[in-house]
Protein backbone atom coordinates (compact mmCIF):
# COMPACT_ATOMS: atom_id res chain seq x y z
CA UNK A 1 0.00 0.00 0.00
CA UNK A 2 2.89 2.37 0.68
CA UNK A 3 4.22 2.30 -2.89
CA UNK A 4 0.88 3.22 -4.59
CA UNK A 5 0.35 6.00 -2.04
CA UNK A 6 3.87 7.32 -2.58
CA UNK A 7 3.32 7.22 -6.34
CA UNK A 8 0.06 9.18 -6.08
CA UNK A 9 1.73 11.82 -3.89
CA UNK A 10 4.66 12.11 -6.30
CA UNK A 11 2.56 12.67 -9.43
CA UNK A 12 1.67 16.34 -8.65
CA UNK A 13 5.32 17.06 -7.82
CA UNK A 14 6.45 15.52 -11.10
CA UNK A 15 3.89 17.55 -13.03
CA UNK A 16 4.96 20.75 -11.27
CA UNK A 17 8.61 20.03 -12.07
CA UNK A 18 7.83 19.29 -15.73
CA UNK A 19 5.83 22.51 -16.07
CA UNK A 20 8.16 24.68 -14.03
CA UNK A 21 10.33 25.77 -16.95
CA UNK A 22 13.58 25.01 -15.11
CA UNK A 23 15.63 21.83 -15.11
CA UNK A 24 16.12 20.61 -11.52
CA UNK A 25 19.72 20.45 -10.27
CA UNK A 26 21.50 17.08 -10.55
CA UNK A 27 21.42 14.75 -7.56
CA UNK A 28 24.52 14.32 -5.41
CA UNK A 29 25.86 10.80 -4.71
CA UNK A 30 22.47 9.11 -5.00
CA UNK A 31 22.38 5.28 -5.24
CA UNK A 32 19.70 5.47 -7.93
CA UNK A 33 21.99 7.23 -10.44
CA UNK A 34 24.00 4.14 -11.52
CA UNK A 35 20.80 2.42 -12.70
CA UNK A 36 19.33 5.47 -14.42
CA UNK A 37 19.26 5.52 -18.23
CA UNK A 38 19.61 9.32 -18.22
CA UNK A 39 22.86 9.47 -16.25
CA UNK A 40 24.86 10.40 -19.38
CA UNK A 41 22.50 13.35 -19.95
CA UNK A 42 22.23 14.92 -16.49
CA UNK A 43 25.87 14.13 -15.51
CA UNK A 44 25.25 14.34 -11.73
CA UNK A 45 28.72 13.24 -10.60
CA UNK A 46 30.59 15.26 -13.21
CA UNK A 47 28.81 18.51 -12.37
CA UNK A 48 29.27 17.94 -8.63
CA UNK A 49 32.96 17.07 -9.13
CA UNK A 50 33.60 20.37 -10.92
CA UNK A 51 32.17 22.18 -7.89
CA UNK A 52 33.98 19.94 -5.38
CA UNK A 53 37.19 18.67 -7.04
CA UNK A 54 38.13 16.53 -4.02
CA UNK A 55 35.17 14.22 -4.77
CA UNK A 56 35.93 12.13 -7.91
CA UNK A 57 32.95 11.16 -10.08
CA UNK A 58 31.87 7.57 -10.41
CA UNK A 59 32.29 6.08 -13.92
CA UNK A 60 28.56 5.59 -14.38
CA UNK A 61 28.33 5.86 -18.17
CA UNK A 62 29.59 3.34 -20.70
CA UNK A 63 32.80 4.60 -22.34
CA UNK A 64 31.65 4.04 -25.91
CA UNK A 65 28.63 4.16 -28.21
CA UNK A 66 27.22 0.88 -29.51
CA UNK A 67 25.68 2.52 -32.60
CA UNK A 68 28.11 3.72 -35.28
CA UNK A 69 27.89 5.88 -38.44
CA UNK A 70 27.09 4.29 -41.79
CA UNK A 71 29.10 5.78 -44.67
CA UNK A 72 27.93 5.51 -48.29
CA UNK A 73 30.21 6.86 -51.00
CA UNK A 74 29.55 4.57 -53.99
CA UNK A 75 28.58 6.84 -56.90
CA UNK A 76 24.88 6.55 -57.87
CA UNK A 77 24.22 4.03 -55.09
CA UNK A 78 20.76 3.63 -53.55
CA UNK A 79 20.00 3.52 -49.83
CA UNK A 80 16.74 1.76 -48.98
CA UNK A 81 14.92 0.29 -45.97
CA UNK A 82 14.34 -3.46 -45.96
CA UNK A 83 12.50 -4.47 -42.80
CA UNK A 84 14.70 -3.43 -39.87
CA UNK A 85 17.74 -3.16 -42.13
CA UNK A 86 19.34 -0.48 -44.29
CA UNK A 87 20.45 -1.75 -47.69
CA UNK A 88 23.01 -0.13 -49.99
CA UNK A 89 22.74 -1.24 -53.61
CA UNK A 90 23.70 -0.26 -57.13
CA UNK A 91 22.23 -1.61 -60.36
CA UNK A 92 20.16 -4.08 -58.28
CA UNK A 93 23.31 -5.51 -56.67
CA UNK A 94 23.43 -5.34 -52.87
CA UNK A 95 26.69 -3.77 -51.69
CA UNK A 96 26.15 -3.64 -47.92
CA UNK A 97 23.53 -3.92 -45.18
CA UNK A 98 23.26 -2.61 -41.63
CA UNK A 99 20.71 -2.92 -38.83
CA UNK A 100 18.94 0.39 -38.25
CA UNK A 101 19.25 -0.08 -34.48
CA UNK A 102 23.06 -0.18 -34.84
CA UNK A 103 23.32 3.02 -36.93
CA UNK A 104 23.92 6.35 -35.17
CA UNK A 105 23.92 8.46 -38.35
CA UNK A 106 24.08 8.04 -42.12
CA UNK A 107 26.86 9.85 -43.99
CA UNK A 108 26.33 10.27 -47.74
CA UNK A 109 29.24 11.35 -49.92
CA UNK A 110 28.43 12.34 -53.48
CA UNK A 111 25.41 11.42 -55.58
CA UNK A 112 23.46 8.92 -53.44
CA UNK A 113 19.74 8.16 -53.87
CA UNK A 114 17.73 7.66 -50.66
CA UNK A 115 14.23 6.19 -50.84
CA UNK A 116 11.31 7.92 -49.12
CA UNK A 117 10.56 4.98 -46.75
CA UNK A 118 14.21 5.01 -45.71
CA UNK A 119 14.12 8.76 -45.02
CA UNK A 120 10.92 8.39 -43.00
CA UNK A 121 12.31 5.50 -40.94
CA UNK A 122 15.50 7.38 -40.10
CA UNK A 123 13.61 10.57 -39.21
CA UNK A 124 11.18 8.68 -36.96
CA UNK A 125 14.16 7.34 -35.02
CA UNK A 126 15.94 10.73 -34.97
CA UNK A 127 18.89 9.26 -36.90
CA UNK A 128 20.47 12.15 -38.84
CA UNK A 129 21.50 11.94 -42.48
CA UNK A 130 24.47 14.13 -43.36
CA UNK A 131 25.13 15.17 -46.93
CA UNK A 132 28.63 15.72 -48.30
CA UNK A 133 30.09 16.52 -51.68
CA UNK A 134 32.02 13.78 -53.44
CA UNK A 135 35.21 15.37 -52.12
CA UNK A 136 33.90 15.37 -48.53
CA UNK A 137 32.63 18.97 -48.18
CA UNK A 138 29.83 19.06 -45.58
CA UNK A 139 26.61 20.42 -47.15
CA UNK A 140 24.13 19.85 -44.32
CA UNK A 141 21.99 17.24 -42.63
CA UNK A 142 18.42 15.94 -42.47
CA UNK A 143 16.73 15.17 -39.16
CA UNK A 144 13.25 14.50 -37.84
CA UNK A 145 11.65 16.93 -35.40
CA UNK A 146 14.97 17.59 -33.73
CA UNK A 147 15.57 18.19 -30.04
CA UNK A 148 12.91 19.83 -27.88
CA UNK A 149 15.28 21.44 -25.35
CA UNK A 150 14.02 25.01 -25.72
CA UNK A 151 15.59 26.12 -22.43
CA UNK A 152 19.09 25.25 -23.63
CA UNK A 153 18.68 27.06 -26.94
CA UNK A 154 17.27 30.11 -25.16
CA UNK A 155 20.33 30.17 -22.90
CA UNK A 156 22.58 29.70 -25.93
CA UNK A 157 21.06 32.61 -27.85
CA UNK A 158 21.10 34.87 -24.79
CA UNK A 159 24.77 34.14 -24.06
CA UNK A 160 25.80 34.53 -27.71
CA UNK A 161 24.78 38.21 -27.62
CA UNK A 162 26.91 38.88 -24.52
CA UNK A 163 30.26 40.06 -25.92
CA UNK A 164 32.14 39.59 -22.65
CA UNK A 165 30.88 36.04 -22.30
CA UNK A 166 31.69 35.23 -25.94
CA UNK A 167 35.24 36.44 -25.39
CA UNK A 168 35.62 34.42 -22.20
CA UNK A 169 34.44 31.23 -23.92
CA UNK A 170 36.56 31.90 -27.02
CA UNK A 171 39.71 32.47 -24.98
CA UNK A 172 39.34 29.06 -23.37
CA UNK A 173 38.73 27.32 -26.69
CA UNK A 174 41.75 28.88 -28.41
CA UNK A 175 44.05 28.30 -25.43
CA UNK A 176 43.00 24.63 -25.36
CA UNK A 177 43.58 24.31 -29.11
CA UNK A 178 47.11 25.73 -28.85
CA UNK A 179 47.86 23.51 -25.83
CA UNK A 180 46.73 20.37 -27.66
CA UNK A 181 48.66 21.41 -30.79
CA UNK A 182 51.76 21.78 -28.65
CA UNK A 183 51.18 18.32 -27.16
CA UNK A 184 50.81 16.76 -30.62
CA UNK A 185 54.11 18.31 -31.75
CA UNK A 186 55.90 17.08 -28.64
CA UNK A 187 54.53 13.55 -28.89
CA UNK A 188 55.03 12.98 -32.63
CA UNK A 189 58.27 14.87 -33.33
CA UNK A 190 60.55 12.78 -35.61
CA UNK A 191 63.94 14.60 -35.76
CA UNK A 192 66.49 13.92 -33.03
CA UNK A 193 66.77 17.60 -32.11
CA UNK A 194 63.74 18.48 -30.00
CA UNK A 195 61.70 21.62 -30.87
CA UNK A 196 62.31 23.36 -27.55
CA UNK A 197 62.01 26.86 -29.01
CA UNK A 198 58.77 26.02 -30.82
CA UNK A 199 57.25 24.46 -27.71
CA UNK A 200 58.24 27.49 -25.64
CA UNK A 201 56.70 29.90 -28.18
CA UNK A 202 53.43 27.95 -28.19
CA UNK A 203 53.40 27.86 -24.38
CA UNK A 204 53.67 31.66 -24.33
CA UNK A 205 50.81 31.93 -26.83
CA UNK A 206 48.57 29.86 -24.58
CA UNK A 207 48.94 32.56 -21.94
CA UNK A 208 48.49 35.31 -24.54
CA UNK A 209 45.22 33.72 -25.66
CA UNK A 210 43.94 33.66 -22.09
CA UNK A 211 44.67 37.39 -21.70
CA UNK A 212 43.24 38.69 -25.00
CA UNK A 213 40.79 41.55 -24.56
CA UNK A 214 38.98 41.23 -27.89
CA UNK A 215 38.02 38.58 -30.43
CA UNK A 216 40.14 40.37 -33.02
CA UNK A 217 43.31 40.09 -30.93
CA UNK A 218 42.43 36.47 -30.14
CA UNK A 219 42.18 35.72 -33.86
CA UNK A 220 45.65 37.20 -34.25
CA UNK A 221 47.12 34.99 -31.54
CA UNK A 222 45.41 31.91 -32.98
CA UNK A 223 46.78 32.74 -36.43
CA UNK A 224 50.33 33.16 -35.12
CA UNK A 225 50.13 29.87 -33.23
CA UNK A 226 48.75 28.08 -36.31
CA UNK A 227 51.59 29.47 -38.45
CA UNK A 228 54.19 28.12 -36.00
CA UNK A 229 52.39 24.79 -35.69
CA UNK A 230 52.01 24.13 -39.42
CA UNK A 231 55.54 25.36 -40.13
CA UNK A 232 56.68 22.37 -38.07
CA UNK A 233 53.95 19.92 -39.13
CA UNK A 234 56.17 18.22 -41.73
CA UNK A 235 58.48 17.09 -38.91
CA UNK A 236 55.69 14.84 -37.64
CA UNK A 237 55.56 12.91 -40.91
CA UNK A 238 57.80 9.89 -41.35
CA UNK A 239 60.35 10.29 -44.15
CA UNK A 240 60.48 7.77 -46.99
CA UNK A 241 62.95 7.35 -49.84
CA UNK A 242 60.30 5.47 -51.81
CA UNK A 243 58.34 7.89 -53.99
CA UNK A 244 55.28 5.64 -53.65
CA UNK A 245 55.14 6.35 -49.90
CA UNK A 246 56.63 9.86 -49.63
CA UNK A 247 54.50 12.82 -48.52
CA UNK A 248 55.61 16.43 -48.37
CA UNK A 249 54.05 19.39 -46.59
CA UNK A 250 55.09 23.03 -46.72
CA UNK A 251 52.10 25.13 -45.64
CA UNK A 252 48.40 24.87 -44.86
CA UNK A 253 46.10 25.62 -47.81
CA UNK A 254 42.43 24.93 -48.49
CA UNK A 255 39.48 25.68 -50.75
CA UNK A 256 40.84 23.92 -52.65
CA UNK A 257 43.64 21.89 -51.06
CA UNK A 258 46.56 21.65 -53.48
CA UNK A 259 48.49 18.68 -52.08
CA UNK A 260 47.67 15.30 -50.47
CA UNK A 261 48.38 16.30 -46.86
CA UNK A 262 46.16 19.38 -47.09
CA UNK A 263 43.47 17.30 -48.79
CA UNK A 264 43.43 14.91 -45.83
CA UNK A 265 43.43 17.78 -43.32
CA UNK A 266 40.45 19.40 -45.05
CA UNK A 267 38.56 16.09 -45.17
CA UNK A 268 39.32 15.37 -41.51
CA UNK A 269 38.13 18.83 -40.43
CA UNK A 270 34.95 18.40 -42.47
CA UNK A 271 34.20 15.00 -40.91
CA UNK A 272 34.92 16.37 -37.42
CA UNK A 273 32.63 19.37 -38.03
CA UNK A 274 29.91 16.99 -39.17
CA UNK A 275 30.35 14.81 -36.07
CA UNK A 276 30.05 17.79 -33.73
CA UNK A 277 27.13 19.29 -35.65
CA UNK A 278 25.17 16.07 -35.20
CA UNK A 279 26.18 15.75 -31.54
CA UNK A 280 25.23 19.35 -30.75
CA UNK A 281 21.84 18.87 -32.39
CA UNK A 282 21.26 15.70 -30.36
CA UNK A 283 22.12 17.51 -27.11
CA UNK A 284 19.71 20.34 -27.94
CA UNK A 285 21.89 23.16 -29.29
CA UNK A 286 21.52 25.24 -32.41
CA UNK A 287 24.85 24.32 -34.09
CA UNK A 288 24.71 27.44 -36.28
CA UNK A 289 24.93 30.03 -33.47
CA UNK A 290 28.44 30.21 -32.05
CA UNK A 291 30.51 32.34 -29.71
CA UNK A 292 33.93 32.56 -31.40
CA UNK A 293 33.12 31.86 -35.05
CA UNK A 294 30.77 34.56 -36.25
CA UNK A 295 27.35 33.51 -37.60
CA UNK A 296 27.21 33.12 -41.35
CA UNK A 297 24.49 31.56 -43.47
CA UNK A 298 24.96 27.80 -43.60
CA UNK A 299 28.03 27.68 -41.32
CA UNK A 300 27.79 25.52 -38.15
CA UNK A 301 29.55 28.14 -36.02
CA UNK A 302 29.07 26.39 -32.66
CA UNK A 303 30.40 23.11 -34.07
CA UNK A 304 33.45 24.99 -35.36
CA UNK A 305 33.84 26.58 -31.91
CA UNK A 306 33.81 23.38 -29.90
CA UNK A 307 35.94 21.44 -32.39
CA UNK A 308 38.89 23.83 -31.97
CA UNK A 309 40.56 21.90 -29.10
CA UNK A 310 39.95 18.63 -30.98
CA UNK A 311 41.46 19.63 -34.33
CA UNK A 312 44.97 18.46 -33.35
CA UNK A 313 43.81 15.51 -31.23
CA UNK A 314 41.44 13.98 -33.78
CA UNK A 315 41.86 15.47 -37.26
CA UNK A 316 45.61 16.23 -37.38
CA UNK A 317 46.47 13.07 -35.45
CA UNK A 318 44.41 10.98 -37.88
CA UNK A 319 46.32 12.45 -40.85
CA UNK A 320 49.67 11.72 -39.20
CA UNK A 321 48.67 8.14 -38.38
CA UNK A 322 47.30 7.51 -41.88
CA UNK A 323 50.61 8.58 -43.44
CA UNK A 324 53.03 7.08 -40.92
CA UNK A 325 51.18 3.74 -40.75
CA UNK A 326 51.02 3.44 -44.54
CA UNK A 327 47.21 3.50 -44.69
CA UNK A 328 47.24 5.99 -47.58
CA UNK A 329 49.74 6.49 -50.38
CA UNK A 330 50.39 9.34 -52.83
CA UNK A 331 48.78 7.18 -55.53
CA UNK A 332 45.46 7.39 -53.63
CA UNK A 333 45.01 11.04 -54.68
CA UNK A 334 43.70 12.66 -57.84
CA UNK A 335 44.30 16.24 -58.99
CA UNK A 336 41.65 18.05 -61.04
CA UNK A 337 41.90 21.76 -61.94
CA UNK A 338 44.40 22.42 -59.17
CA UNK A 339 42.32 20.67 -56.49
CA UNK A 340 43.63 17.48 -54.87
CA UNK A 341 41.24 14.89 -53.44
CA UNK A 342 41.38 11.33 -52.21
CA UNK A 343 40.37 8.54 -54.57
CA UNK A 344 37.32 6.59 -53.24
CA UNK A 345 39.42 3.62 -52.07
CA UNK A 346 41.88 5.88 -50.26
CA UNK A 347 39.06 7.94 -48.76
CA UNK A 348 37.41 4.77 -47.48
CA UNK A 349 40.61 3.75 -45.67
CA UNK A 350 41.14 7.27 -44.34
CA UNK A 351 37.59 7.57 -42.96
CA UNK A 352 37.94 4.11 -41.40
CA UNK A 353 41.07 5.39 -39.67
CA UNK A 354 39.20 8.49 -38.47
CA UNK A 355 36.41 6.34 -37.01
CA UNK A 356 38.98 4.14 -35.27
CA UNK A 357 40.48 7.27 -33.75
CA UNK A 358 37.04 8.28 -32.43
CA UNK A 359 36.74 4.84 -30.79
CA UNK A 360 40.12 5.08 -29.05
CA UNK A 361 39.82 5.58 -25.30
CA UNK A 362 41.39 8.43 -23.38
CA UNK A 363 41.47 9.31 -19.68
CA UNK A 364 39.56 12.47 -18.90
CA UNK A 365 41.97 14.80 -17.06
CA UNK A 366 39.24 16.20 -14.79
CA UNK A 367 37.16 13.11 -14.03
CA UNK A 368 39.79 10.36 -14.10
CA UNK A 369 37.76 7.74 -15.96
CA UNK A 370 38.34 6.43 -19.48
CA UNK A 371 36.00 6.97 -22.40
CA UNK A 372 36.18 6.99 -26.18
CA UNK A 373 36.75 10.22 -28.10
CA UNK A 374 33.28 9.71 -29.57
CA UNK A 375 31.74 9.74 -26.09
CA UNK A 376 34.09 12.57 -25.09
CA UNK A 377 32.66 14.85 -27.79
CA UNK A 378 29.16 14.28 -26.41
CA UNK A 379 30.33 14.77 -22.81
CA UNK A 380 31.99 18.09 -23.66
CA UNK A 381 28.88 19.32 -25.49
CA UNK A 382 26.72 18.47 -22.47
CA UNK A 383 29.16 20.19 -20.10
CA UNK A 384 29.01 23.26 -22.33
CA UNK A 385 25.24 23.16 -21.97
CA UNK A 386 25.58 22.96 -18.19
CA UNK A 387 27.75 26.08 -18.31
CA UNK A 388 25.25 28.04 -20.39
CA UNK A 389 22.41 26.99 -18.07
CA UNK A 390 24.31 28.33 -15.06
CA UNK A 391 25.21 25.01 -13.41
CA UNK A 392 28.95 25.49 -14.07
CA UNK A 393 30.72 28.86 -13.72
CA UNK A 394 33.16 28.04 -16.55
CA UNK A 395 33.24 25.60 -19.45
CA UNK A 396 35.95 22.96 -18.72
CA UNK A 397 37.85 22.63 -22.00
CA UNK A 398 39.53 19.31 -22.73
CA UNK A 399 43.32 19.30 -22.89
CA UNK A 400 45.69 16.35 -22.84
CA UNK A 401 49.29 16.07 -21.66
Amino acid sequence: DDLPALTRRSIPELRATAGGGRIPPPLVDRPKCPRCSLVTICLPDEVHSLHAPDIPPRPLAVPWHEALPLYVQQFNAKLAKKGDMLEVSKDDKVLATARIAEVSQVVLMGNIYVTTPCLQALMERQIPITWHSYGGWFHGHSLGHGHKNVELRTAQYRASFDEARCLRIARGLVAAKIANSRTLLRRNWKPEEKPERTLLDLKKMIEQARRCESLESLLGVEGQAAAIYFANFRELIRRSDDANFAFDFTTRNRRPPTDPVNAMLSLAYSVLARSLTVTLQAVGFDPFRGFYHQPRYGRPALALDLMEPFRPLLADSCVIQAINNGEVHPSDFVSVAGSVNLHPDGRKRFIAGFERRLDQEVTHPLFGYRLSYRRLLELQCRLFGRHLLGELPEYPNFTTR
